[in-house]
């Protein structure tokens, strides 16, 4: 147990964790999916708490929009375009040091997903999107890993925690999702929705690893913030045919091809992922001459078009194409450019 524990104190006299509880978190391991608004506030908690190794994933860079509900970042990160991953890092890093702190800039899909599931205790949802969401779903059922459910757009929030052989998974409550266009980039989110969520998220993990899961409601909680309304719905029955919790086929983990090539709903982005790296040094020299603008970080590299895209290019071998939703455009251009 570490010598500077008087900085748990205040959570150690509540009795439902206490020392025994403390003491189990210092040797828990969670990991986030999504370092974003959801994100930021989770492990912000969970670090503060004495979460002894935190692990994140992000594929994104913090940009100025961003400053309103990702409460890890600054000014001085979107001047850097640093990546989300790499921002969190270094401020958690600096709120405790008791805690093992990893980032990772990559996108999380079927290649890569279980991976990062060494050693975890829990598997949190920091995302936007219901393809990640899938991916965390089936790889938590199928490592028999608690997930934690969360998502917030406009005043609205929901959030349920899964927990194998003990619930049903999200599968059987949301069997397919389509969209309907609402994400917060097309109709905005308050950042005390997106707290709400995250905390209640960091709550039920705290649960989950001080051993008071049976205080966690088996219940789909869905709420308004600006309305003033909340809505507990009880978990369905476990659907008969459903892939992943009843039938154990995970089928998000054998979709490769779905991460490939990807609209970020919303962003008027599209991400392609055909290659494994980028050499940012080499693609900086080729590309100067296409472009009305490039710059260049140890993270990234943003190159503007004369058309009037512009590329982001990372080092594990992802291209956001920034300024279309259209898939061939984006593909055109990539090919065009990057070649295929």
């Amino acid at each position: 147990m570490s010598e500077n524990w008087a900085r748990y104190s205040r959570q150690m006299l509540f009795s439902p964790i206490g020392q025994t509880g403390q003491k189990k978190l210092s040797n828990s391991k969670v990991l986030i999916i999504g370092m974003g608004a959801l994100g930021t506030v989770i492990a912000n908690h969970l670090t503060r708490a004495g979460v002894g190794h935190l692990v994140f994933c992000d594929r994104d860079y913090v940009e100025l929009s961003n400053l309103q509900r990702q409460l890890l970042f600054d000014e001085e990160d979107v001047k850097q375009s640093l990546p989300k991953a790499v921002a969190a890092e270094k401020k958690l890093k600096r709120m405790n040091s008791d805690v093992k702190i990893e980032g990772h800039v990559t996108d999380i899909s079927s290649t890569n997903m279980e991976d990062y599931l060494s050693e975890v205790d829990v598997v949190i949802d920091g995302t936007d999107n219901f393809y990640t969401r899938y991916l965390m779903n089936d790889a938590a059922f199928k490592h028999t890993i608690p997930y934690i459910y969360g998502g917030a757009v406009s005043s609205r929030g929901m959030g349920a925690v899964f927990i194998p052989g003990k619930t049903v998974c999200l599968r059987c409550i949301f069997p397919a999702f389509d969209g309907n266009g609402q994400t917060c980039d097309t109709i905005g989110v308050l950042s005390p929705t997106v707290d709400m969520v995250a905390s209640l998220q960091a709550l039920n993990c705290l649960k989950l690893l001080t051993g008071n899961a049976h205080t966690i409601p088996e219940k789909l909680v869905t709420f308004d913030l600006w309305k003033n309304e909340q809505i507990s719905m009880g978990m369905p029955k476990p659907n008969p045919t459903c892939p992943t919790c009843q039938l154990k086929e995970y089928p998000a983990l054998g979709n490769e091809d779905q991460g490939h090539m990807t609209t970020l709903c919303g962003r008027d982005t599209v991400q392609i992922h055909y290659t494994s790296s980028h050499d940012l040094t080499y693609w900086e020299k080729t590309l100067r001459g296409i472009s009305t603008a490039i710059k260049k970080t140890p993270f990234l590299l943003k190159v503007d078009l004369h058309e009037g895209e512009r590329f982001v290019l990372f080092p594990d071998g992802r291209t956001l194409v920034q300024g279309t939703e259209d898939i061939g455009r984006a593909k055109a251009l990539y090919t065009k450019y990057l070649g295929l």
